[in-house]
């Protein structure tokens, strides 16, 4: 269709609405996808907000589970020192057991399992008929003190090994103390180890959200801006041809770069892709 003089007003009125139409179609779209930024925005940072608390979390916990490695480290020593306590007043006792019959031959005479040991050979060859009569009574009588010297060694050797049993007994529960004391740090040190992987995994999981959110954000924004900038120049393209309708009478002089401007807005309305001086065209009328 010619442009002239003529059919100005009916040309202009109808790609006005058409543009005005356009108008509104890129700023509702614009606004609607604003509102999805906003609320996009507020979730990334929500998320980066929880990330920040976590790895504070993360932070304390490793302390803990560090401060709790360092004790059981603490403790072990503790618990070697009195294990080796331990093994050696057992091997004390041992020794004292094993050495208590020699010891008392060399000094005190025989142990009581040595006298009990003659009281049993005695008392059987009194059994079996092998004293005279005439040394039964001598036999009965060396057998009185044989039983009293060996409940009098039994007693002493009983007193002298309870000193020993009551210090190897201490030391079992010096060592069962500090055993149950690494225990515990270890136990301290694994539950906080495992909620800082715990927490860990989460803030890797929150922060794959934060960026999956920010990427959704960044797209959105570019649709909202390119939409906003459609809007801007529909905007501009009405202003024109509203221009170009108050001015018609008195611009018989441009009349060709007005023909150019409304063939821009039609290419414009029909998609295609400007130029930047054919944009700079339509912003400067």
């Amino acid at each position: 269709m010619e442009l002239n003089q003529s059919n100005f007003s009916n040309v202009f009125e109808t790609k006005t609405q058409s543009v005005s139409d356009k108008l509104a179609d890129f700023k509702t779209r614009r606004d609607l996808l604003n509102v999805k930024v906003r609320s996009q925005l507020d979730k990334r940072n929500e998320i980066n907000s929880q990330v920040k608390e976590l790895i504070t979390e993360v932070q304390k916990q490793k302390i803990l589970r560090n401060e709790a490695n360092s004790r059981v480290a603490e403790l072990r020593k503790i618990r070697l020192e009195k294990t080796d306590a331990l093994k050696e007043i057992r091997s004390k006792l041992r020794s004292s057991a094993e050495n208590s019959d020699r010891d008392s031959g060399k000094k005190n005479g025989p142990s009581s399992r040595k006298v009990r040991e003659q009281m049993n050979k005695l008392e059987w060859l009194y059994q079996t008929g092998k004293i005279s009569p005439k040394k039964e009574k001598d036999t009965m009588k060396k057998l009185k003190r044989m039983d009293a010297e060996y409940k009098a060694l039994k007693k002493s050797e009983e007193a002298s090994s309870s000193s020993v049993l009551k210090e190897v007994k201490q030391a079992e529960k010096r060592q069962q103390k500090a055993h149950d004391a690494v225990t515990d740090a270890s136990e301290k040190s694994e539950e906080a180890h495992s909620l800082m992987m715990e927490l860990s995994n989460e803030v890797d999981r929150l922060r794959g959200l934060a960026n999956s959110e920010h990427l959704g954000l960044t797209s959105t924004k570019g649709d909202a801006d390119d939409l906003h900038n459609k809007y801007i120049i529909s905007l501009r393209c009405i202003h024109s041809m509203q221009d170009i309708l108050k001015l018609s009478g008195s611009m018989s002089d441009q009349d060709s770069e007005r023909v150019d401007v409304t063939d821009l807005m039609s290419r414009l309305m029909e998609g295609q892709t400007l130029s930047d001086e054919d944009m700079m065209l339509l912003q400067r009328n």
